[in-house]
């Protein structure tokens, strides 16, 4: 049977990237080249201004000083090399608001090449830590993984895809979505958190026999005050 795989995700959360890796891990795994994958939006932080902000500043108000944050991401980064993503958080110099990359990944899917628009994008902030927040770098990376550069900076100029935006993620928190990655499969089985390959695997079997079940894994989640984990 074919799998369709629903992710809810934001290409600042770094499980987010941890997850898309062991998803493929575990299709690669299970030998499903039968899957079709598809990406939501859930920004971890709506309320970011449009030009985002200092990452150490935003960093160090959110979890009370630089080492906290240091900590953090040092945990992060040794999941991410396991999965053999270096993550650069040194690189990073912005938190971007992240509402056009979501816009051009549903812009992607409506030209057939979402995943790899997503892939690009993660890399660019985890990897190569680029402001995916600033319109021309956002056009450059989106352009380099198939989309049409004319057509991107077209659709960002005008409204496009923006209520659909926000419909996706009233929908996702409606739907109890409090932290991401978040991995519907074939609308019966939901991961929370980017799980081992293996549980993906048992997730596709369990999917196939029509047994629902929730999984739960490393997140970010939204806690109090609407503040993201990472």
């Amino acid at each position: 049977m074919k799998l369709t795989i629903d992710v809810t995700s934001d290409v600042i959360c770094p499980w987010c990237y941890v997850g898309k890796r062991r998803l493929e891990k575990a299709l690669a795994l299970a030998g499903r080249d039968d899957v079709r994958v598809r990406w939501h939006p859930f920004q971890l932080n709506p309320r970011m201004p449009k030009e985002g902000m200092s990452r150490r500043d935003y960093r160090t108000a959110k979890f009370g000083s630089w080492e906290r944050s240091l900590a953090l991401e040092a945990q992060v980064a040794a999941a991410a090399r396991g999965e053999g993503l270096p993550f650069a958080f040194d690189k990073m110099e912005r938190t971007p608001n992240t509402l056009d990359a979501h816009r051009l990944i549903w812009l992607a899917d409506k030209e057939g090449v979402q995943d790899a628009v997503v892939e690009a994008l993660f890399r660019a902030y985890f990897i190569d830590g680029r402001d995916i927040g600033d319109g021309p770098t956002l056009l450059d990376i989106v352009a380099d993984a198939g989309l049409d550069r004319s057509r991107a900076a077209a659709f960002l100029s005008g409204d496009e895809g923006l209520s659909e935006i926000r419909a996706a993620e009233e929908q996702a928190r409606r739907a109890g979505v409090q932290g991401v990655p978040f991995f519907i499969i074939n609308n019966a089985v939901a991961l929370s958190g980017a799980m081992d390959p293996s549980a993906f695997v048992d997730a596709f079997q369990q999917a196939g026999a029509g047994n629902p079940a929730v999984e739960k894994g490393s997140a970010c989640e939204i806690g109090e005050g609407g503040k993201p984990s990472c």
